[in-house]
């Protein structure tokens, strides 16, 4: 027999931001409890949840455990028995407390050797035992960001207090305490709407009598009822969403997980406050209050908004006047910090930055200035060496300028435009394009939806920026570890390898660290951990690329990394080319026969040496090995041009073309003879095929996909 179990648990307000992952959490952990007791059937725990409440409906949970069967050792057999096989006092005390008769008593071996032992069978608990067991356990373990307690020290942590328990199985109430809260079959309605409590038997009329109380447990169908008003009220005036806009998909998320029951309000402002830049207005719109701003036809930011909130329709109007009274107030500082500071020179509040201290230990923002404008000559030169252009007056000046915003009140006001306020500051000032749009651009991508920046200047600095602030905090030992990312040292990395790759950046990553560090060191004393440093900060910055890398196989990025990991645009391409070349029927059977030479050379000793010296042809037996050595020198040249050309899947199919040739040596030559010359020649020439042929990737990081005829056993092995 099967029940359906309901669990409901009402407390305060929890933050949008907290809701999906703890609704989650709920699901993951009473799954693993009714799975670990053998009870939980289809489909499983579905969970919904509200800010006031977290929700969990498992329609199939058996009525109790299955008995279980244990076999319970007992003493040695030499001890249970005496010499005429009668049970001893051992025997029959392990047999009275496991309540069966000495007769029943069986011998067993086991490791140790010959034991007594009995089954025992414990019945199975009924379902709301289990459950009785398991809720406390549960929600006790809900992960948040920050929890506290509520009531004793001793009780359960809870992000906000539990008001109200929830606890059905099969209809009935489930005893359970939790918080001091007892459980029941009453549940609440929305807070404003329907504020009273009714009692529930099980989930259908649950979700059916909360309908009514204007509670939509499920946030799909919030996010659906947000999507339908807001749209339907924008073609009212004739205006659109900006659903391709970055931070959209966030702001809907928020208002589905602040709300019980969303209804959207149009509101205006007055069209004056429209002369203002849109950056500002929509951080204040969309970021600071989290509304929806709205576009006209043109694609022009009009002087309309929506914003979500969980009350009734008939208020509409009036909540809509309030909303707007609040935005006019932040516009109305905006607009008096935007015009009383635009024309004061961003050069003059060079000075102000030296009060403005970046991270401890590492200076202020004006030396961190000086340091960019410096790694930016490093870069304008590798740029130019690709003979594509950046204007180093432009980036010199844009480094000098880029951080400046940060003295304003207007950034003091709104964080979140540093870098945007300072490059309209700079256009307003007349600075050249280069500049101003490199300092507009630089603090990008600030999210994973974000873009980069738009400019070679612009991604020159944002670059040099990011670099610096990661060997800075790293220097400090602001490194993020676990969860735990103050400084959003993860992010930073992430950006750096998105503008390298998508602005083809040809730069040597530990090379640019190196500079980055040593520009640090003249500020700050490094010692001895420079090296340290360079390496602790390129892993990080690979580990950024191997998530960007993700769309490949894991193997085949290790591959190519093993192989060259700093110019990451290289990576990238040599990736593309070895995922294309990979379903040949001769590429994975060649790594395999790659792994098997690295292999033989590891045992051999010292097995960099056997590369440095080429192979004698002199000492070459006819036949295979010869074959081998001479289809590697033809190859060796042609391989060597197209990866200098940078087609890389052209050389990699002449690489794989080697494989029979690999194979008929291993068929046919003993590697480790016992003639000395000739087994230092056949290593040598194993080697430099190894290292000739590992430069585009490292096929020994291959993991093959299926067992391939050259994996047979290599002689001298």
């Amino acid at each position: 027999m099967k029940g359906e179990f309901l669990l409901e648990i009402g407390c305060e307000d929890i933050p949008a931001r907290m809701l999906a992952e703890a609704a989650r959490s709920l699901g993951s952990l009473l799954e693993s409890e009714l799975k670990g007791a053998g009870i939980l059937g289809e489909p499983g725990v579905l969970t919904y949840s509200t800010p006031r409440r977290l929700i969990a409906h498992c329609p199939n949970v058996l009525e109790r455990e299955q008995d279980r069967e244990e076999r319970v050792l007992g003493p040695p057999r030499a001890v249970a028995f005496d010499a005429t096989g009668k049970p001893t006092q051992a025997a029959t005390s392990f047999a009275s407390r496991q309540g069966v008769s000495p007769r029943d008593l069986k011998v067993v071996n086991t490791p140790r050797g010959e034991y007594v032992a009995t089954l025992k069978r414990t019945p199975g608990r009924r379902a709301e035992k289990v459950l009785a067991e398991s809720v406390p356990r549960v929600i006790s373990s809900i992960s948040f960001p920050r929890s506290m307690y509520w009531t004793r020290r001793d009780d359960v942590r809870f992000v906000r207090p539990i008001r109200w328990l929830l606890v059905l199985y099969a209809g009935r109430v489930v005893p359970v305490v939790v918080g001091g809260v007892r459980a029941g079959r009453l549940t609440c309605g929305h807070r404003i709407l329907s504020p009273g409590q009714f009692s529930v038997r099980g989930f259908a009329e649950y979700k059916r009598k909360l309908g009514r109380a204007y509670v939509l447990i499920d946030p799909q169908e919030r996010a659906r009822k947000v999507k339908s008003e807001q749209e339907k009220l924008a073609r009212s005036r004739k205006l659109r969403l900006p659903e391709a806009s970055a931070g959209y998909a966030g702001l809907v998320d928020y208002a589905v997980n602040s709300t019980e029951y969303p209804t959207a309000q149009l509101g205006t402002f007055s069209s004056d406050f429209l002369a203002l830049p849109e950056p500002m207005l929509i951080t204040v719109i969309a970021s600071q209050q989290k509304y929806f701003f709205l576009r006209n036809r043109e694609g022009k930011l009009a002087s309309s908004f929506l914003a979500v909130t969980d009350q009734s329709q008939d208020r509409r109007a009036s909540i809509a006047e309030g909303h707007a009274r609040v935005l006019t107030a932040r516009f109305e500082d905006a607009r008096f910090f935007w015009e009383q500071e635009r024309l004061v020179p961003l050069e003059s509040r060079r000075a102000a930055l030296r009060g403005v201290v970046f991270a401890e230990k590492v200076g202020t923002f004006e030396q961190k200035t000086d340091r960019i404008e410096g790694l930016l000559v490093r870069l304008a030169e590798n740029l130019s060496a690709e003979g594509r252009r950046a204007d180093i007056n432009a980036l010199q000046q844009a480094a000098r300028l880029c951080k400046c915003d940060l003295t304003t009140h207007l950034v003091g006001e709104f964080p979140e435009l540093q870098g945007i306020i300072g490059g309209l500051y700079a256009r307003e000032q007349g600075e050249r394009d280069e500049v101003w749009r490199a300092i507009y651009d630089h603090y990008r991508p600030r999210s994973a939806e974000d873009d980069c920046p738009a400019t070679p200047e612009g991604a020159l600095l944002a670059v040099a920026d990011k670099v610096d602030t990661l060997v800075a905090c790293f220097a400090a030992n602001l490194i993020p570890s676990g969860s735990s990312d103050p400084f959003g040292l993860r992010r930073t990395a992430q950006g750096v390898v998105r503008i390298v790759l998508e602005h083809h950046l040809r730069l040597n990553l530990a090379e640019l660290v190196k500079e980055a560090l040593a520009r640090l060191g003249q500020q700050m004393t490094l010692g001895t951990r420079v090296a340290e440093l360079r390496a602790a900060v390129s892993e990080f910055l690979l580990e950024r690329a191997r998530h960007l890398f993700s769309s490949f196989s894991y193997d085949e990025v290790n591959a190519v990394l093993a192989a060259g990991s700093q110019d990451l645009v290289d990576a990238e391409a040599r990736l593309a080319a070895l995922s294309h070349v990979r379903p040949g029927e001769h590429f994975e059977p060649l790594c395999a026969a790659f792994k098997r030479i690295r292999n033989i050379l590891e045992q051999a000793g010292n097995h960099q040496r056997w590369a440095e010296r080429p192979p004698d042809p002199n000492l070459l037996e006819p036949g295979a090995e010869a074959d081998l050595f001479k289809v590697f020198t033809q190859l060796r040249a042609r391989v060597a041009e197209l990866r200098s050309r940078q087609q890389y899947e052209e050389a990699l199919r002449l690489v794989a073309s080697l494989r029979p040739h690999v194979d008929r040596f291993f068929d046919q030559v003993l590697v480790m003879t016992d003639d000395t010359l000739v087994r230092e020649n056949r290593l040598s020439l194993l080697a430099n095929i190894l290292r000739e042929f590992s430069t585009i990737a490292d096929f020994s990081e291959i993991v093959p996909t299926q067992t391939a005829p050259s994996t047979r056993r290599a002689k001298g092995r």
